[in-house]
């Protein structure tokens, strides 16, 4: 999980190729369960402002992945923007192989090319 996480924070702002779900969904699962832990410990040493500064940091990976999450679904990434169907999108398997924004995030394509060889 960490893993993931990791990984997106490392494409920083990286908008172009896809992204799987297990990426995005546990990229943000890591997200919440950060914002609560600094919105706990941000109340103990009364600095509010702690998750706010996180959330800040964090903004544009998040829209990232989001965008990268749009691509695998095969969809432009201005479809973060609609609200529920991006939600839809983003829980929906992605594209099988190729597709315009790049291969297949999960890796099959290249699982494939070696089954072939």
């Amino acid at each position: 999980m960490i893993k993931w996480y990791l990984d997106v924070l490392k494409k920083y702002a990286e908008f172009n190729g896809r992204a799987t779900r297990s990426e995005y969904w546990y990229f943000f699962l890591m997200s919440v369960i950060i914002s609560i832990v600094l919105t706990v410990v941000g109340i103990a040493i009364k600095f509010p402002m702690l998750n706010n500064i996180y959330s800040i940091a964090v903004l544009i990976p998040s829209i990232a992945v989001g965008v990268r999450r749009m691509h695998d679904v095969d969809k432009s990434g201005w479809f973060i923007l609609i609200p529920f169907y991006n939600l839809y999108l983003a829980c929906i398997e992605g594209t099988p192989g190729t597709n315009q924004y790049g291969p297949d995030a999960s890796g099959i394509d290249e699982i494939e090319q070696i089954g072939s060889n």
